[in-house]
């Protein structure tokens, strides 16, 4: 049986993150603190927290892997990973790395630039990552390819994107929840425009499909 990197990459994050839920010295070492990539130079936290999540919130890591097989690996082979490597062959392996781990550092910049003096603030998770996985989905296929959630009705992908954002940016606005939502925004800004840029075919289908859809 031939692993995908998307299962390995979620195989990978589950056993690091249980194992170091355990480990309370290992994870204060592998979570992203701004001060410390600074100050002590550990860059490599920048990586290292999208491997560990919240060990007292089981649900952060089910649901991060479950929308990262869904759109990295997809249920019948159909995921960003497959799309990448049937459109470019083995290098596709390597533009679906990028996309993610571009995803995971994208995404800390936000804090880099705010907490960068703050000992206090830690984030951990892959939602960055994920959330680029998923806008590459969207700009690939932003009208045939269909995404919901929970109470969402399925949507074209386009449409869920642009929600997602909106609801991104009001909670971000809003805050108080202990959610590092720009991480979200910026990992899924990275994903989409990487994509369109990088990813072959990727930009005309883009306009090609949007347009179809307003009849054009």
């Amino acid at each position: 049986m031939n692993l995908s990197i998307t299962l390995i990459i979620i195989i990978t994050t589950v056993a690091v993150s249980l194992y170091a839920n355990g480990k309370p010295e290992l994870y204060s070492k592998l979570l992203f603190n701004p001060y410390q990539v600074f100050h002590r130079k550990e860059w490599y936290r920048i990586f290292s927290h999208a491997f560990i999540h919240d060990n007292n919130n089981i649900f952060h890591l089910g649901f991060n892997m479950y929308v990262l097989y869904v759109f990295g690996n997809g249920s019948q082979g159909d995921g960003v990973e497959f799309e990448l490597i049937e459109k470019m062959g083995g290098i596709g392996i390597f533009y679906f790395l990028l996309i993610y781990l571009g995803g995971v550092f994208v995404a800390t910049i936000p804090a880099l630039l705010k907490h960068r003096d703050n000992y206090n603030y830690n984030s951990v998770g892959a939602s960055g990552a994920v959330s680029a996985v998923l806008f590459s989905m969207v700009a690939m296929h932003p009208i045939s390819s269909r995404m919901g959630i929970i109470f969402l009705p399925m949507l074209p992908a386009i449409v869920f994107g642009v929600l997602y954002i909106a609801y991104e940016k009001y909670m971000e606005k809003r805050g108080g929840t202990n959610i590092a939502h720009d991480a979200h925004i910026w990992g899924a800004v990275f994903g989409f425009l990487f994509t369109l840029i990088f990813v072959p075919d990727a930009f005309v289908n883009f306009i090609s499909e949007v347009l179809g859809a307003l009849g054009y």
